[in-house]
């Protein structure tokens, strides 16, 4: 008959064996034990687990790294940042047909092809939209994987180059001096728990350090955009040989692992995957279109103040008191427009005012009143367009006086203007007094127009009848020659030019152009 005392015995210890079994933290010492026996067999003394100690045999490791890529640190500072290198990268592939059509793209080309074409800016343009299809297409698919690659294999380097060196050698020797690498360190143990992070961070940037990654381009590409060379190559080489052999043999893994008490500590590399092409080709695109806008603007501008000089003998035209750009600073506050045809206003009135209150008015009272014509549509043709111009020039001085303090319009958009921006139905009807004194200002322009070039032609008609012989449209011409100072073909052509070239003025700010 079996002992129970003998059975007890046997489960217990079937029982403690399968506790032992699943035991985490039994496991992960076994584990530790067997990191710790392979760090002290391995080749490379870099750690001592019995005392947790990271050796000076490490940080001469880094140190000869830190020597051969200090330099390259010192004068690559800050390059990761830089579009210069991206367009080196991308250029330095570019074939020499490529190279001629980019020069194409230059402001300085695109301006020297409009003085060549006449200042013919719509030419150039089409020009310059089919270079751009040509000098696309020329990026085939290698093409392009060979520029990113090169990209990506710039950052892998620029990443590597910026982990701080210094600072972790000098947690081996307190006097290491940054950036003098004649300096003779003299290194010593220390405690391990000073460097796992900084190993750990080693560790991602290494992974991605190929032998046979195309080194030479990306130095190429370094030494263009530096003017000099940024390391010794051979020695890169060399030195990437050792870092891949002290990689692949994991003594930095168990190094982490063992100052952790981690047996489990692993790390994830993320290979850069960059696409620097498209955005290149994209802003090289923008770029060009932006110049030609530069180029159409600055011809308007050029234009438009060459037209106000021969009209007013100025460019510098203000007239209006409250349609202003001063005007204009409380509506930016709200982040609203405003008043969008100020410098058109500022001719307007200077024009209807100064001008044809003046010498329009006397023209044509010396024209409707004294003289006998032939037909009454021909004068009742200029009458209508002289007396419509007179009321546009009062109509302009009432809307300017209507936006002062006191006046109407302007009350209102003050008191809209001193309402809490919170407020979103404030915010939209002061859009809407904006909008129809806007409104307003482009019907005075427009009306203005219409009545000049009636005008206009009705001078010309009576230029070239005053000529004629016999006279058909105005049957006095002798009692109206004295009355018309200067000469009556000088005196009227230079009104009629006043009036066609204030046409052409007010034509940059019709409906549909720029304010």
């Amino acid at each position: 008959m079996s002992n129970p005392d003998d059975k007890a015995g046997f489960f217990s210890k079937i029982f403690s064996f399968l506790i032992q079994a699943s035991d985490p933290e039994r496991d992960k010492k076994k584990q530790l034990k067997e990191i710790y026996k392979q760090i002290n067999k391995h080749k490379y003394n870099f750690y001592k687990p019995k005392s947790d100690e990271a050796l000076s045999a490490l940080a001469k490791f880094v140190y000869e790294i830190y020597t051969i890529i200090g330099p390259a640190k010192v004068l690559l500072d800050h390059a990761e940042a830089s579009v210069v290198l991206k367009t080196i990268i991308i250029e330095n592939s570019l074939s020499d047909e490529q190279l001629n059509i980019r020069a194409s793209f230059e402001e300085s080309e695109i301006r020297e092809a409009v003085k060549k074409d006449d200042g013919d800016v719509k030419q150039v343009t089409e020009s310059l939209k089919s270079n751009l299809v040509n000098f696309f297409s020329l990026f085939e698919t290698q093409k392009v994987q060979s520029i990113n690659a090169t990209y990506n294999l710039m950052t892998i380097f620029l990443d590597f180059i910026s982990f701080d060196f210094y600072f972790f050698l000098r947690k081996f020797d307190s006097r290491f001096p940054e950036n003098d690498f004649t300096y003779n360190p003299r290194f010593e143990d220390i405690n391990g728990e000073y460097i796992a992070d900084d190993l750990k961070d080693f560790l991602v940037l290494i992974p991605f350090l190929d032998l046979d990654a195309a080194w030479e381009d990306l130095f190429d590409v370094l030494s263009s955009y530096k003017g000099a060379e940024v390391l010794n190559r051979k020695d890169w080489l060399k030195m990437l040989k050792k870092i891949r052999d002290v990689r692949m043999s994991k003594i930095l893994d168990l190094v982490v692992q063992s100052i952790e008490k981690d047996p489990s500590f692993s790390y994830k590399a993320q290979r850069p995957s960059n696409r620097i092409v498209e955005d290149y080709l994209t802003k090289l695109k923008n770029q060009v279109e932006l110049t030609i806008q530069k180029i159409l603007k600055e011809k308007r501008s050029s234009k438009i103040d060459n037209l106000a000089f021969k009209i007013f003998g100025t460019n510098a035209v203000s007239r209006m008191k409250f349609y202003t750009d001063k005007a204009n600073l409380a509506f930016a506050k709200k982040m609203l427009g405003g008043y969008t045809y100020i410098m058109p206003m500022n001719y307007l009135k200077a024009f209807l005012v100064d001008y044809c209150k003046k010498d329009i008015r006397e023209i044509c009272d010396i024209l409707l009143i004294r003289g006998k014509w032939t037909t009454n549509i021909s004068s009742q043709q200029l009458s209508e367009a002289f007396y419509g111009l007179m009321s546009t020039a009062d109509e302009l001085i009432i809307f300017d006086e209507r936006l002062s303090e006191e006046g109407e319009k302007g009350v209102e958009i003050t008191k809209l203007l001193k309402r809490r921006d919170a407020d979103k139905s404030n915010i939209q009807s002061l859009r809407k007094s904006i909008k129809e004194v806007n409104d307003d200002a482009q019907r005075l322009i427009n009306t203005t127009g219409l009545h000049l070039v009636s005008i206009a032609k009705s001078f010309k008609l009576v230029i070239e009848d005053y000529q004629k012989k016999p006279h058909e449209l105005l049957t006095n011409w002798k009692e109206l020659e004295p009355l018309i100072e200067g000469g009556v073909v000088e005196r009227m052509s230079e009104v009629y030019r006043k009036c066609y070239y204030f046409v052409q003025l007010l034509q940059f700010f019709n409906k549909n152009g720029n304010k």
